[in-house]
């Protein structure tokens, strides 16, 4: 009868319950499903725990896995024998090696051939010599750890598996790592990320071949044949899976579902080249690898198998992985002073290593050397691939738990310590303000022959229709000026796979994403602007960011300060429903929307869509919308009613300004509010509402017969909004975010979103029946007053420092 290594009987898959007399923890169904939950629960807090010292997911989980295992919570017999028993560390390292199959497979199509053939000269070298240098001192160590911890081992295998552990680049990590730092888009950023990805092919190479030595138990030719198979497996590989896959890829339109039977065929080739690469003897990872890479990265296809594979395997069983590997991780196996100097030894051999090889190269190609510096640092960065030639070392008896555990170990410092020490030594020089960059805003801006630029920024493809509409009517078809619109995809970075998939999009950020490859499938978002484009006037130029939502607003904002922006326009963070109200889709872009608003270069407008325009482009000749700009007074008004004129300059808008003004004969009625306002201010704010009305009226009411102005005298809050309620017909209002003057006092009212203002309060609240998109703008001041900054604010305090 089969047994398990120690002589217990295997465990049986499902448990009869607890009221049967079983056992659920002697069952390997239940045992396991505990286990993931441990490891879930754990990783998640770790990753939230360190998200301030922004490290990223790796290290809680590496970190997570060490705890789990004999060096924290194992140090406890009845919870090593209770949770994780010996007789259950074949399933848990079954389900733990198929989520790493499956997200080496996701890796593989993050990783494009066809950038690393256009890799610079520059990066080529750096990738070099990062893996040249620190692969000799690796295997300099070697032969110390042979002569005092490691003896007894097979020396061969031993000193290739230390040279490649020493010289491996974690990309996927490093990726998230510089656009956490927002270095991606920088001179240092882009070399080391172009150097991490050659190193990755290079180590994954170096990795076949230490396999392959780590194999040979009887001769070297079974090295050979090994080395000879594998080859021909890769060789069989690039011949079929590119055609299969861009014969599938071909019937699978952009916009449609791919067809099951394709995902199912995908997900079976990559278990079959796993299962023959593991036949040959090298481990299976490499075929689940090796496809992923030769699949074909353009068109839908791709995207739609990252999306149906990433989320099961990068978030519940790849963590399984790194808690497999903490089992066989003991820190206290690290005995005596001459470990611990071992230890050192190695960290400052891997560090050593990687970042003077990085930083010589990089001096001989005359950078700065606080570039090269960070480049080397970055460089030193470790990761998953780390743990897999650890894993496997220590799986083939290459590694006994001594020297695992130091290797272990020094991956999880190099890696926790690369952000702080870059972040410490290279501070990217920021772009400085132009002295020339004058046009802020609307108001004011006169017969300016300088192109007016704004900064549109969308988070999905539902945004784009408005947006385009709204660029359309602001183009003004008989206007000599040039409208230059920056349009930035705002892309969250997350620790999911398909977020290198985003930062190879945002490499250039700053040029057309679509000028990459004219060949490569079309994106809606890509198809929609070339078009509109091609049909005006009007010079587009879409740019992705990508970064966290903590920080989304500082790519806003200097986005705006280096292109130039007169004018940021941003989503809302609600949506419109079927039955016509707004709902909360994603409740951190108003944190995002609240900064934007205190920290921007330019003035600002926050887009409430209900589809202005429709759901299309709509032709210049087929505009016909009615705005209706409200006016109550001060700076945002005014610059809300100058938008609205650069709108009336389109033949197809119909402009209506409705000024609101109190009637002071009418008596107090129960509706009223006593209002307490100095009057010298009161007396010049209405000076200057007067000034910039009558220049309006001059301009727009005797040459445009499709602008009408209106006066309305109010006494009251119903008075008000009966009013507004008048204009409810119109497609879009314009109002200013904090309007001043006696009347708006009125509206003044505890609100769900005092970042609106009064009166977009009032638009977007669900006893206003409209259809019509609301535009909330606010004027660009070098020093907002405390009463708007506090609008910003939950709890109405303000760290700002005036400028």
């Amino acid at each position: 009868m089969a047994s398990t290594p120690d002589n217990a009987p295997l465990m049986k898959a499902t448990s009869n319950g607890v009221f049967q007399g079983d056992t659920p923890l002697h069952y390997a169904l239940p045992l396991v499903i505990l286990q993931m939950c441990l490891v879930l629960i754990l990783t998640r807090v770790l990753a939230y725990l360190m998200k301030p010292l922004r490290q990223p997911r790796v290290v809680a989980e590496i970190v997570g896995g060490v705890l789990l295992g004999p060096s924290a919570l194992g140090r406890n017999e009845a919870y090593l024998h209770t949770v994780f028993p010996p007789r259950s560390l074949t399933v848990l390292d079954t389900l733990a090696n198929i989520g790493l199959l499956f997200f080496l497979f996701l890796v593989g199509l993050e990783l494009d051939l066809n950038s690393l053939r256009r890799t610079g000269k520059k990066a080529l070298c750096i990738a070099m010599a990062g893996i040249s240098l620190p692969f000799v001192l690796g295997i300099g160590v070697s032969f110390f750890l042979i002569g005092t911890i490691s003896g007894g081992v097979d020396e061969g295998p031993f000193i290739v598996f230390m040279g490649v552990a020493m010289s491996i680049t974690a990309f996927p990590v490093l990726a998230r790592i510089l656009a956490e730092l927002k270095l991606l888009t920088t001179d240092v950023g882009k070399m080391a990320m172009s150097a991490a990805a050659v190193n990755d092919v290079v180590a994954w190479i170096l990795l076949a071949l230490a396999v392959a030595l780590s194999g040979t138990g009887r001769s070297p030719l079974v090295a050979l044949w090994v080395f000879l198979s594998a080859s021909g497996f890769v060789l069989l590989c690039s011949f079929l899976v590119p055609r299969v896959f861009n014969w599938m890829s071909q019937r699978c339109p952009n916009g449609e579902p791919v067809d099951e039977v394709y995902v199912c065929v995908t997900l079976g080739g990559v278990l079959a080249a796993s299962f023959v690469t593991d036949t040959i003897g090298i481990h299976a990872l490499f075929g689940a690898f090796v496809v992923g890479v030769l699949i074909p990265k353009e068109g839908a296809f791709g995207v739609a198998l990252v999306e149906k594979v990433e989320d099961l395997v990068s978030g519940l069983f790849l963590p399984l992985y790194f808690v497999s590997s903490g089992l066989k991780t003991n820190v206290a196996s690290i005995k005596g002073a001459r470990s611990w100097g071992l230890f050192l030894l190695v960290i400052f051999t891997a560090c050593f290593g990687k970042i003077a090889g990085s930083v010589g190269v990089c001096l001989v190609c005359k950078m700065p050397f606080m570039e090269a510096l960070a480049i080397g640092l970055l460089m030193n960065t470790k990761g998953l691939v780390e743990l897999i030639v650890l894993n496997i070392g220590k799986d083939r008896g290459v590694l006994n738990d001594e020297t695992f555990a130091i290797m272990v170990l020094m991956a999880l410092v190099t890696t926790f310590i690369t952000t702080p020490l870059v972040v410490a030594v290279y501070k990217p020089a920021k772009i400085p303000s132009n002295s020339e960059y004058k046009h802020r805003t609307l108001d004011g801006r006169g017969s300016s022959t300088s192109p007016f630029r704004m900064l549109l920024c969308f988070h999905s493809v539902r945004n784009i229709p408005t947006m385009i509409n709204l660029i359309e009517v602001l183009r003004g078809t008989g206007k000599k000026e040039v409208l230059l619109v920056h349009a930035m995809h705002l892309m969250e970075l997350s620790e999911r796979s398909s977020a290198i998939l985003m930062v190879h999009k945002a490499r250039k950020n700053g040029l057309p994403f679509w000028k990459k490859d004219t060949n490569s499938g079309s994106d809606q978002i890509v198809v929609a602007f070339e078009a509109f484009q091609q049909l005006s006037r009007v010079t587009i130029w879409p740019t992705t960011a990508i970064s966290a939502v903590l920080s989304m607003h500082e790519d806003i904002c200097s986005g705006a300060e280096s292109n130039r922006a007169a004018m940021i326009i941003l989503p809302f963070h609600k949506d419109l429903r079927l039955d016509g109200q707004l709902e909360t889709t994603r409740a951190e872009y108003r944190h995002v929307n609240r900064k934007v608003l205190e920290y921007a270069p330019c003035s600002v407008g926050i887009l409430v869509d209900r589809g202005f325009g429709g759901t299309s482009h709509i032709a210049a000749s087929n505009v016909n919308s009615l705005v209706t700009v409200l006016f109550f007074g001060g700076h945002d008004d005014h610059e809300a009613l100058a938008y609205g004129a650069r709108m009336a300059e389109h033949p197809g808008i119909n402009l209506i300004v409705a000024r609101f003004l109190l009637n002071p004969s009418r008596p107090t009625t129960s509706g009223s509010i006593t209002i307490d306002i100095n009057e010298s201010t009161a007396i010049e704010t209405q000076s200057t509402d007067n000034d910039v009305i009558e220049e309006f009226k001059k301009k727009f009411l005797s040459k445009y017969n499709t602008v009408k102005y209106e006066e309305r005298v109010v006494a009251d809050a119903h008075e008000t909004e009966a009013i507004i309620r008048e204009y409810g017909r119109s497609n879009m209002f314009l109002v200013g975010r904090m309007p001043e003057g006696e009347v708006v006092e009125f509206l003044k009212r505890n609100s769900e979103c005092p970042e609106m203002g009064p009166v977009g309060n009032l638009l977007i609240s669900p006893n206003f029946t409209t259809a019509a998109s609301v535009l909330v703008v606010q004027q660009y001041h070098t020093q907002m007053s405390l009463h708007s900054l506090a609008s910003l604010r939950e709890d109405g305090t303000t760290d700002r420092v005036d400028s």
